[in-house]
């Protein structure tokens, strides 16, 4: 994958989201049909249109906000959350139609425009009208989003000039017509077009509804934020809420304002009834431009990241850079699509296809969060925190609103999506990430597994604690049972392996199953076995061999150190032997006095990584560490507090740095973290108290380390070591 030019320029929450989202939600509709829903719907009826076409719009701004808060969303908006969740072939499917209707978009504005213009102009060319308008916004976008970000500025001037002329006339007596009178319910009488035969209040819903599709604006230009896990959701929630605002006031002003004969009949209403006419007329073509500059900046982001995922063919060269970090190939074949479509000179017969491709994507971006929050998987941790019910509301009113704005273009929309994804599925496509279906496909055969008690290998984003744990000692299970179920639960398990020499009146196996079926009243998946050996550390190895080729296997050894165990011939050996076969280790060392004390704190201790800060996919031994702490954190609704010593004082604003970003891009809030300068065992003994306390583990660990760290921190402490198949930053 191409590396991102280092001068590309980022832009914030209210240039790169905030304001071409707000300004694509403010169009054409407000200033041209808002009047005309008035006038057949009524303000009460107006209002409601309103209200559930940006109810819809919220859910699945709030659903867009909770994913790209949980992923590294890279170029192309809702085909990047998408691909990264559902694969690429899901991804292409929705993001080729997309891209194409935001081509057709961008006629469709400038096409508006002109209509705008010759209104002032009556005498000039139409088409030549068409293509300068063309020129001037390809022009602008060519040049560099940074300056089509400026010229949205000025734009939204404009448009807050026309309000401002709305709410003079207002002061100045415009609004005549009682409220009493005003606040009705329409009669739905129609259109000119169609001769005021009547209409319904679906089919005004359907022609005001594409006002409120505009919410991809920002999202289209993720890969040029500065901050888009935290730009997005707010940038676009604030444009939803500024806008909702916005409208439902314009319309208690018109009905106000205007007689119904006079809404159904004019639909420039508004430039008759504002302080000053023209602003209106300014605002209508401010409007029109701005969205299709939002619209061709924002497709040519699509097919750029489409292109850098070899979703299409010649690749290679779509996901061409400038030097500034432009999309310059992408931003070429798109200004070509948007020529020959203006040839077209009236896309009326594809035009619905534009505001169903954007419900479609509406609705599979619902559709992600669905499956992401009924998988249940670790790596769905999003920053941003929703209600289930949210998506399902989103994806069923999105479905719904697509058949009530045209049924039959809405069954065409969705056979090209599903044509698309056949042509993808046989390109044999090579996600550059992992997606979301392991997680899924790997918890439909977790629920066969359960029933045949198999186990299999999981992928970094479907990670769970799978652990096994060696017993010979039921009282110290017994002990860590707590300890071990908080690991585990919800979505982990346990396998309990005891380790005894032969004996025909043993009882380990049966008090092991019990204490299997305690971990499972308890929801946390367990099972038992006994290996008959004379030497503990052999029989655990065995045992870990014996599961490499099991369907689902332990990912972790669960090793408790108590005071009969020989830590050099017992647990050495079994540590060294778990590394080899790439599991997980985790030694514990319980308190004597302290135990896990109130659950209230967990400190992780993070190693000097000396001069080496960069952080990247392998995090070093730290994963597994991290993972286990906020599970436990979950578990216990405890804190997690991140420490690391250093040596150099010159590293510390390196180590704090480093902290942060860990923080970040792993998605753990409130978590603390400290920096200490000196002698790593001195700070050991200063440090903040923890219940617990997580130390690395290296492939030498010594006992008296783990004795002294036990000592020094007056608390349990839990030496991790990697299997090199967790990320917590997955």
């Amino acid at each position: 994958m191409n590396n991102e030019p280092k001068s590309i320029k980022k832009f914030g929450t209210f240039g790169g989201v905030f304001t071409p989202t707000l300004l694509t939600i403010l169009g054409v509709i407000m200033y041209l049909r808002l009047g005309w829903v008035v006038g057949n719907a009524g303000l009460l009826g107006a209002w409601l249109i309103i209200v559930i076409s940006f109810l819809i719009t919220l859910c699945t701004a709030l659903s867009m906000s909770a994913i790209t808060t949980n992923i590294r969303i890279g170029a192309g908006g809702a085909y990047a959350i998408v691909s990264q969740a559902l694969g690429l072939e899901v991804g292409g499917s929705l993001g080729i139609p997309r891209y194409i209707s935001q081509g057709l978009a961008v006629t469709m504005y400038i096409f508006g425009f002109r209509e705008g213009w010759l209104g002032i102009f009556p005498d000039h060319n139409a088409f030549l009208v068409d293509i300068i308008v063309f020129t001037v916004l390809f022009t602008i976008a060519y040049i560099s989003a940074n300056l089509a970000i400026k010229t949205q500025f000025i734009i939204m001037g404009i448009i807050v000039l026309s309000l401002i002329s709305i709410v003079a006339a207002a002061y100045n007596g415009s609004m005549q017509i009682p409220t009493s009178e005003a606040l009705r319910w329409g009669s739905f009488k129609g259109s000119i077009e169609n001769g005021f035969t009547g209409s319904n209040f679906w089919v005004v819903f359907a022609v005001f509804f594409p006002a409120a599709t505009g919410i991809m604006a920002g999202a289209n230009m993720s890969g040029e934020l500065e901050h888009p896990k935290r730009s997005i959701p707010s940038g676009t929630l604030w444009a939803i809420g500024v806008s909702f605002v916005i409208y439902m006031l314009l319309a208690f002003w018109i009905a106000r304002s205007a007689s119904e004969s006079e809404l159904l009949n004019d639909y420039y209403i508004m430039v008759d009834k504002a302080y000053y006419g023209p602003m209106i007329i300014a605002g209508i073509l401010g409007a029109t431009f701005s969205s299709a500059l939002a619209s061709i900046v924002g497709s040519s982001r699509i097919l750029f990241a489409m292109g850098e995922h070899k979703v299409l063919p010649y690749s290679n060269f779509l996901h061409g850079q400038s030097k500034n970090g432009q999309p310059r190939n992408a931003m070429l074949v798109t200004g070509i699509l948007i020529f020959l479509t203006l040839l077209l000179r009236n896309i009326n017969a594809v035009a619905p296809l534009v505001t169903l491709f954007f419900l479609i994507t509406y609705a599979m971006i619902n559709i992600v969060v669905i499956i992401e929050q009924n998988l249940g998987l670790i790596s769905y941790r999003p920053v941003f925190k929703i209600h289930k019910w949210v998506p399902w509301f989103g994806l069923l009113s999105s479905v719904f609103a697509m058949f009530i704005i045209n049924p039959s273009v809405s069954l065409i929309s969705i056979m090209i999506v599903l044509m698309v994804y056949w042509y993808l599925s046989r390109q044999n496509l090579e996600t550059p990430f992992e997606d979301v279906r392991s997680g899924l496909f790997v918890s439909f055969a977790e629920w066969a597994a359960k029933h045949t008690w198999g186990m299999k290998k999981m992928q970094q984003r479907a990670w769970k604690a799978n652990l096994m744990v060696p017993v010979r000692d039921v009282s110290g299970l017994k002990g860590s049972f707590e300890f071990l179920r908080n690991i585990a639960k919800p979505k982990g398990s346990i396998k309990l392996l005891g380790i005894e020499p032969f004996s025909e009146t043993s009882t380990l196996a049966e008090e092991l199953e019990g204490i299997s079926a305690a971990f499972r009243q308890k929801e946390v998946f367990s099972s038992s076995s006994v290996i008959h050996t004379d030497e503990f550390a052999k029989g655990i190895n065995y045992g870990s061999q014996a599961l490499q080729g099991a369907f689902f296997k332990p990912n972790i050894v669960f090793l408790n150190m108590q005071d009969h165990d020989d830590y050099e011939n017992e647990l050495r050996p079994v540590m060294k032997e778990s590394i080899r076969l790439e599991i997980g280790v985790l030694l514990y060392l319980s308190h004597p006095t302290a135990l896990l004390g109130q659950r209230n704190t967990i400190n992780v201790w993070v190693s000097d990584r000396k001069g080496n800060w960069n952080l990247g996919w392998d995090i070093g031994n730290l994963d597994l560490s991290i993972l286990v702490a906020y599970k436990l954190k979950m578990n216990w609704g405890a804190r997690i507090r991140l420490i690391t010593v250093v040596n150099d004082p010159e590293e510390e604003e390196n180590a704090k740095d480093f902290l942060k970003t860990l923080t970040n891009l792993a998605r753990l809030p409130k978590t603390l973290r400290e920096v200490f300068v000196g002698d790593f065992y001195e700070v050991v003994k200063k440090a903040p108290t923890a219940d617990l306390n997580i130390f690395g583990m290296d492939e030498d660990l010594k006992f008296e380390f783990v004795k002294e760290m036990s000592v020094k921190t007056s608390s349990s402490c839990l030496f991790v070591r990697d299997s090199g198949h967790e990320s917590i930053l997955a």
